[in-house]
């Protein structure tokens, strides 16, 4: 919708509650009907959407409304001049529009929508007695309508939209654009579903195009004889490998500044900063900052209250990762023993291949209970980014279970046929493993609540049991579908943390391993060429839109990604270390020291090399120093100005 609403109304949000079998009172409100009266004063379109048994409210806004409500909520957004200002309706000329042409974004009208239909309370001078289904009880004096609503269940839930047009678009020129193998509509994207999602595909995209170079270089490797040769490729194809991936990473960074330059985001939000501004945050702990507010407190007690803060949250933080590091000894290090000792056993390569598939099931099972347990432990912290907190703990607790049976394969077999074939059938099952778990569970989740609706709306209605029960109404199929969520919880992160997780736990396998099995970079190359397809479906089909986030980077997922860089680069060493003979049999050989010397210079050049390539575009430095001379001579002007104007008040009574 434009500014003059020309455009055809677009139903952004969804509102779920439950219908009503009773005729209310005429001394009674009914709360539905309150809250669809509310909905419409506060300047909301409601159409009301009945579905097998439950009802739905969808809204939408025009953009004076979201543009009165964002200068209410003083939000703060870009100007022509290239400063983040507070938002004023009327000077909306002043403020920079959308890609698409729109005066808000995604994240930013979500926000409004929030405020509006939150920010409804009673402001009568009285409680107000409401009435659902024969229940009671009292909307109070300044208190909001909805999360009254909320806590008496009758508000099931709140939820974006879909937008149909938006989405077939998308749909058509994303998830079956087969054609464009890595190219994707980020600008739409970024339109449609909020920066953190814009940014995750865009990596993904940009990662899997410089992939192809790697894994171009494998393939000629696997067709190829090199035959005594062998001993001098592996080594090239490893200082080549490290150097694509520390150039990857770099030049990644100034994709990501130039993207948030063209999206016109003047700011760094930082990986939690999405759940502030949708007000999402949790944190079991009050700062001193908080606790301190509007208290008299004299300096030494307040230098105390902050000692103990920090410390009792570096202590916390030891403690989670003991419990981590010690699970992960106890719990799994038997259990790597006995699936070492079956995998040596059995000697069909079919039975390996299915024991290996029990194994990694076994292991992802017991990882997300893990990762569940790590996110109740890092509530205890007191973190300044709670979200990239859980996510390095997490991917620590993912890294370990993942290759640590790697790592005693190599130890114990010290035969690169032996790590290959264990490679591959991981790198394999894991990759369909993946794919049919997050593809699949969405669409067996939908189904099951398709069927309960139905039965249950058998079962109110037996007279007509007979007659085929149809969804007629788009909203219901939506809210029936399941929500982009992280299996570590809900409370924290969203669906990209698996998405982000499968990346990382990849390319630490491709990467660790990269002499021992250099066609890995091929098998990723594809699967990443596939990923870009099946999460876009993902998202556009099979699940609800998810809230947006205002995370403006990758986070956390930048340092894990350079630690795996690092330990890339000890791994292979240390298999260069042990070239293998005609036999397959490890040997150290003098070219030891050589090696040695190999490892380090990639460690200098890994880095050394970020201060060669700036991570911010020349044209960004550029429009961003630009805006910011522009933003400094118009405070000078109207510093002037104000202080002029000022001396001629004064002077004015004088010569009176």
């Amino acid at each position: 919708m434009n500014d003059h609403g020309e455009e055809q109304i677009v139903f952004e949000i969804g509102v779920v509650v439950p219908k009503s079998n009773v005729k209310e009172e005429k001394e009674t409100c009914d709360c539905v009907e309150t809250l669809v009266d509310e909905l419409r004063r506060v300047g909301l379109i409601v159409q009301r959407v009945s579905g097998l048994s439950d009802e739905f409210l969808k809204l939408a806004a025009p953009p004076e409304i979201l543009g009165r409500s964002a200068a209410k909520m003083q939000m703060k957004k870009p100007t022509n001049i290239g400063m983040d200002l507070q938002f004023e309706w009327d000077q909306v000329d002043a403020f920079v529009k959308q890609p698409d042409g729109s005066l808000f974004s995604w994240c930013e009208r979500f926000q409004c929508y929030r405020h509006l239909i939150y920010g409804i309370v009673n402001e009568s001078d009285t409680d107000i007695v409401l009435k659902h289904d024969g229940i009671k009880f009292c909307w109070e004096v300044g208190e909001s309508l909805l999360q009254r609503l909320e806590s008496e269940g009758i508000v099931k839930l709140v939820f974006p939209l879909h937008d149909d047009t938006k989405r077939k678009k998308l749909l058509r020129n994303w998830a079956l654009n087969w054609w464009d193998l890595t190219n994707q509509p980020i600008d739409e994207i970024y339109s449609y579903y909020g920066t953190k999602v814009a940014i995750y595909f865009a990596f993904l995209g940009r990662y899997t195009t410089w992939m192809l170079f790697p894994a171009a270089f494998a393939f000629i490797m696997q067709l190829v004889d090199f035959g005594s040769l062998q001993w001098i490729v592996l080594p090239v194809f490893f200082v080549s490998v490290i150097l694509w991936s520390v150039f990857f990473f770099q030049f990644w960074k100034r994709k990501n500044s130039a993207l948030l330059a063209r999206w016109q985001i003047n700011y760094t939000v930082g990986a939690g900063q999405g759940q502030k501004d949708l007000g999402m945050e949790w944190n079991s702990h009050q700062s001193p900052m908080d606790l301190t507010k509007g208290v008299a407190m004299d300096k030494k007690r307040e230098k105390q209250l902050y000692q103990k803060y920090e410390w009792f949250g570096r202590l916390m933080r030891f403690r989670n990762d003991a419990i981590i590091i010690l699970s992960i000894i106890c719990l799994q290090l038997p259990f790597e023993l006995a699936y070492a000792h079956l995998y040596e056993v059995i000697g069909s390569d079919f039975m390996k291949f299915g024991l290996t598939a029990i194994y990694i099931f076994i292991i992802q099972y017991f990882t997300k209970i893990g990762g569940k347990i790590s996110v109740k432990l890092i509530k205890y912290e007191n973190n300044e980014n709670t979200e990239c907190r859980a996510d390095s703990l997490v991917f620590g607790l993912y890294f370990m279970q993942s290759y640590i049976g790697i790592f005693y394969h190599a130890l114990l077999h010290r035969n690169f046929k032996t790590l290959r074939q264990v490679l591959i059938q991981r790198l394999i099952i894991s990759e369909v493993l993946d794919n049919l778990l997050e593809n699949g569970l969405p669409y067996l989740k939908y189904k099951y609540k398709k069927y309960r609706a139905i039965r249950n709306k058998k079962k109110c209605d037996k007279g007509s049991s007979s007659e085929k029960i149809h969804f007629d109404s788009r909203v219901e199929k939506e809210y029936l579908k399941p929500e982009y969520s992280a299996s570590i919880g809900e409370e924290l992160e969203d669906g990209l943390f698996d998405d982000f997780l499968e990346l990382a736990l990849q390319f630490g396998m491709i990467m660790m391993f990269a002499c021992a099995f250099p066609l890995a970079f091929v098998f990723a190359a594809a699967n990443n060429i596939m990923e870009i397809r099946t999460d876009a479906f993902k998202l556009l089909i099979m699940l609800k839109r998810p809230v947006p986030r205002a995370s403006t980077t990758i986070g956390a997922w930048s340092n894990i990604f350079q630690f795996l860089i690092v330990m890339s680069i000890c791994t292979n060493s240390a298999l260069l270390v042990w070239l293998y003979d005609s036999e397959g049999k490890w040997k150290i050989e003098p070219g030891l020291a050589a090696i040695l010397i190999m490892e380090h210079i990639l460690l200098l050049i890994k880095f050394g090399f970020s201060r060669l390539v700036p991570e911010e575009p020349a044209w960004v430095k550029a429009n961003r120093m630009r805006n910011t001379s522009q933003a400094q001579d118009m405070c000078s002007k109207q510093l002037l100005s104000s202080i002029s104007g000022g001396e001629k008040a004064c002077e004015g009574p004088k010569n009176d």
